[in-house]
């Protein structure tokens, strides 16, 4: 199931956003279509992220696939944990497997992303 106050992409992360803060992660949906997850590449705390860019990459056993930031601003944390446990991506994708905390440059820009409702029917047109 995916998280109701979670904001999505077409590119099949989310961001749950808190005040001036936005976890990111992968879909449940992402993480199913990749497979195995053996490594995470993420960037560093300070870092700056724009909203639809490449942010890192995933590596599974099927392929290697970039990650797009959902929001832009500054990378405030990194779950340093997934660079060793990778799999956690494929086990808890909304919870234990969250991939960097972003300071938001803009949070009004969360709502151009798509609400769950409109990204279970993006997903369910994409499995046609």
């Amino acid at each position: 199931m995916d998280p109701q106050d979670n904001r999505y992409t077409k590119d099949h992360e989310w961001v749950k956003v808190a005040g001036d803060r936005g976890t990111v992660g992968i879909t449940d949906y992402a993480q199913k279509q990749l497979g195995d997850v053996v490594f995470v590449e993420l960037p560093e705390v300070g870092a700056k992220v724009e909203a639809g860019k490449r942010f890192g990459t995933v590596e599974s056993v099927k392929a290697v696939s970039e990650l797009y930031a959902p929001v832009t601003g500054e990378v405030v944390e990194v779950h340093d944990v997934l660079t060793q446990k990778p799999e956690i991506l494929n086990t808890d994708p909304y919870g234990e497997g969250w991939m960097i905390v972003v300071k938001l440059a803009d949070a009004k820009s969360v709502g151009s992303l798509l609400d769950v409702t409109q990204y279970q029917a993006y997903v369910a047109s994409e499995k046609k």
